[in-house]
């Protein structure tokens, strides 16, 4: 489904579907499940289109003098983001993806299977965060796209200053 049709209000970023509203929060997160960078789409947008912004608008903070460091070593996915186009261009940029191959019924399988087995609980868990502590982001109130986006910002900046202080 469209957004809003022109002049009906609303906003952009929100999907209207049968059942209503349909965001997608993508998220980047650490090692402990901490949000990194978060983006929102229509829900009937593709997951994998989200990786290399979430990628560009994060700066690993090192604690040392210099440039920052701009990419991460390894990048875990599950198997929803399985595409050769985004291994090529995660390996160009020097990331090394921790993504399963997806299986598919009619393809020859050869070779021994590798089994990879990638830790999605810390994105779950960060899923669960934002679900748990932040009922408006859970309902999804917000028409315009802008105020869902802009708690969203408030509800990691949230995540970020309890773990900070709590330690």
């Amino acid at each position: 489904m469209a957004p809003f049709p022109p002049g009906k209000g609303g906003g952009e970023g929100v999907a209207y579907g049968r059942k209503g509203k349909g965001i997608l929060i993508h998220s980047l997160t650490d090692a402990a499940g901490m949000p990194l960078s978060t983006r929102t789409t229509p829900a009937n947008g593709d997951e994998r289109a989200q990786v290399i912004p979430l990628l560009e608008a994060l700066h690993v903070r090192t604690g040392k003098r210099g440039r920052p460091r701009k990419r991460l070593k390894v990048l875990a996915a599950d198997k929803g983001y399985d595409a050769k186009t985004l291994r090529r261009c995660l390996r160009q940029r020097g990331i090394r993806p921790q993504i399963p191959k997806r299986v598919w019924k009619n393809r020859k399988r050869r070779g021994r299977p590798m089994k990879k087995n990638v830790p999605r609980f810390q994105a779950e868990r960060t899923f669960a965060w934002f679900q748990r502590k932040y009922r408006r982001l859970a309902v999804r109130w917000e028409r315009l796209a802008a105020c869902f986006n802009a708690f969203l910002a408030i509800a990691m900046l949230h995540l970020w200053v309890h773990r900070l202080i709590v330690g």
